[in-house]
């Protein structure tokens, strides 16, 4: 997965709810620029909206951060609706995991920062969900 399509992903989610938030934006904004897509470019995706696509030649450890990324910008407004988890659970299914991954996703994911640890357990404990 691109960096541009992995942003793209997430523009959607935040929009979803009519609006993307200043804290989604940044956020989004700050995953783009990280890998290597240009502020011009990022200030054009934010603004529109995009198809979804999810690519199936991911590796496991791929899928997780997508997924994770999904679900830390799902929290980091504090507000989660119903349409997002939806969502979330379509992009899970579609990354090749069980849709229960949410329910370990949403009680482990913080809004905020995590450090490779806590994020290298998760993405252990998160692997029974995948569908082989």
């Amino acid at each position: 997965m691109t960096a541009l399509e992995k942003v793209k992903l997430l523009v959607s989610l935040a929009a979803i709810d009519g609006t993307i938030a200043d804290r989604e934006k940044n956020y989004i904004v700050n995953i783009g620029l990280a890998n290597g897509v240009s502020a011009e470019e990022m200030d054009q995706i934010v603004n529109r909206r995009h198809d979804i696509v999810v690519p199936s030649n991911l590796s496991d450890s791929e899928k997780f951060d997508f997924l994770f990324h999904l679900v830390q910008l799902m929290k980091i407004d504090e507000k989660m609706y119903k349409e997002e988890l939806l969502f979330c659970s379509t992009i899970a299914e579609k990354l090749g995991y069980k849709k229960e991954v949410m329910f370990d996703l949403m009680l482990n994911v913080k809004a905020h920062d995590m450090d490779d640890a806590e994020k290298q357990k998760l993405e252990a404990e998160t692997k029974k969900y995948l569908v082989k």
